[in-house]
């Protein structure tokens, strides 16, 4: 279940964009989103490129390819919450979305930048980090 509870920092303008965007998110893992790879590669920029939990750079075409193999998980269906969501305007049309996403378990901040172009909103950038436990480790992860 996706909570889409939301931080109250987003100012009144910017309401609209937040509801679009929490409605994307987590990307590749809503029905929203898309769940084919012509989808997938509609809904990123040419530029696009994420940082994974472990810290490494993937490119669009890695990403794809990877999706392609990987199937992703459906959010919805596997009981993921997301919540804390902030949204904050960087350029025309450009945004900074992030929030806390919950895998069972799994915790991770995540940061993804957005850009609105032709009426739909697509990728530019992407990265998760994975939230320390209390004893100071790292949750186990997967790098995604």
């Amino acid at each position: 279940m996706v909570d889409n509870s939301r931080d109250e920092h987003a100012g009144y303008e910017l309401e609209p964009v937040l509801n679009d965007l929490m409605e994307l998110e987590p990307i590749f893992h809503r029905m929203a989103f898309g769940n084919t790879a012509e989808e997938f590669a509609r809904r990123m920029t040419a530029e696009y490129w994420e940082v994974g939990a472990s810290g490494r750079r993937y490119d669009r075409a890695f990403i794809l390819k990877h999706l392609e193999a990987h199937p992703p998980e459906n959010a919805e269906a596997a009981g993921w919450k997301c919540s804390e969501f902030r949204v904050q305007q960087l350029a025309p049309a450009t945004y900074l979305l992030t929030y806390t996403l919950d895998q069972q378990g799994r915790i991770t901040r995540r940061a993804t930048v957005w850009r609105r172009e032709g009426g739909e909103w697509k990728l530019v950038f992407h990265q998760g980090t994975v939230v320390e436990d209390t004893q100071g480790g790292s949750r186990p992860s997967t790098d995604r």
